[in-house]
Parts: C-alpha cells; structure tokens; sequence
C-alpha cells in the first residue's frame, strides 16, 4: 500500500509542479511578451527564411571556405562592428573603453589589413560589446515590451529603437554601390548565422519550447548586458 501511495504522489508531484511552473509563466508572458501570438508567427517565418536560406549558405560555406579565411571575414566585420561600439562607450560615459576601441579600429585597419587580422587584441586592448539598445538603457530608457523582428530575430520596443542608430553608424552602410552594401549584409549574415550553428542545433535538439527558450534567454543575457554584468535592483 506504501509503494502504491509513494507511486501516486512521485506521479502526481511532477503535475503541480508543471502546474505551478505553469501559471508562473503565464504571468511572464503578459508582463514581458503581451505580443507573444503575433511573435510566434515572426519567429516561424525567421526560422523559414533561415532554414532555407542562412543555414544552408552556412553550411555550404563551411566546406568552401578554409578556417583561416573565415577568421579573417569575421574579424573584418568585427573591427566594422567596433565603430558603432566605440560611439556607444563614449555616449554612456565609459571614455577610458571608448579609447580602447578608438585604438583597436586605428591599429586593425592599419597594421591588420582593414581588420582582417586582429592584431589590437595581440596589443592587449580589450573588446568590447556596446549598442544604441544598451545606451538607451543606460539613460533609463525602459525596455518595454519583447518583441521579434522579421530577419533580425529577438529584441524589445527599445532594442528596436536602437537598431535605427545602430545602422546609422555602421560603416557598411556607407559602401560606395548598392550591391556592394547588399552583398556585405549577406555576408555578415550567413559569417553569423555560420558562429551560431552549434547554439542553434543545441536549441532545437533540447528545448521543448525554442521559442521561449530562445525569449527567455535573450531577456537575461540583454538584461545581463545593460547592466554590465551586475544584477542589482535597478528599473531598465
């Protein structure tokens, strides 16, 4: 009667607990993903565009282009990226790293051929991570609430907002012809989506969910990422 009683519970106990984990997120989902329906959809038209389009070119590419030429494409995009990131330092009032990435883009584009080879990193000047999104934060812009945009995946009302300042500084915007623009966001693009090929496996192996997975750790690593790696009790 004592294994019977012992079963029935060990069976029953995992139910509330689905039950409780349940209505938990429930509650975060009105809160911080209201527009989940209408996300859900761009979420399945992203992973549609990616499955196939990004992922095949990745794959593709990874048999073609040797590992060396690869890390030069990514460091290139890189020391591009840098630009945009030394401007948001200088905006949030981090001067000492927004002179560390000034020099990082000087001594790259120079002494590493346009940014192919990462030479600043070799002269110990660190690189950093910084965009519109997180200034905004910075300045008490609250994120309001998550939301996914079509081709570019996971962000919020502010995030989104700053992608307007974060293309506005970046330098590939501003090659001399239209396709050479278009060409370069491709191959940023699939050099990218190419990175993130082992993290997406993972994700759509494990989760039951990769929706909400992928929601959910987007909102902690951003959240993670606005306050510089501290958690103290501050409104973003």
């Amino acid at each position: 009667m004592r294994r019977v009683s012992l079963f029935l519970f060990l069976l029953l106990l995992p139910l509330n607990t689905l039950h409780a984990a349940d209505e938990i997120d429930h509650n975060f989902r009105s809160s911080a993903d209201p527009w989940e329906k209408v996300n859900r959809k761009i979420f399945r038209f992203n992973r549609g565009v990616d499955r196939v389009f990004f992922k095949p070119l990745s794959r593709q590419s990874e048999g073609v282009i040797p590992a060396p030429l690869k890390l030069g494409v990514s460091n290139f995009f890189s020391n591009l990226n840098d630009v945009g990131i030394a401007i948001n330092n200088l905006l949030q009032g981090k001067f000492k790293h927004a002179l560390s990435d000034s020099g990082r883009i000087v001594v790259n584009t120079t002494m590493g051929l346009g940014g192919l080879f990462d030479v600043a990193t070799l002269m110990k000047l660190e690189k950093h991570y910084e965009d519109f999104g997180q200034t905004f934060g910075k300045w008490g812009m609250p994120s309001g609430p998550y939301l996914v945009v079509p081709l570019l995946g996971p962000s919020s009302v502010r995030d989104a907002a700053g992608l307007v300042g974060d293309y506005a500084v970046d330098p590939v915007l501003y090659a001399p012809e239209v396709g050479v623009v278009v060409g370069l966001f491709v191959l940023r693009a699939v050099n990218m989506r190419s990175d993130l090929q082992g993290v997406t496996d993972i994700i759509d192996q494990a989760a039951l969910d990769p929706y909400a997975f992928e929601r959910d750790s987007w909102l902690q690593k951003r959240e993670f990422d606005i306050r510089d790696g501290s958690f103290e009790d501050e409104d973003f």
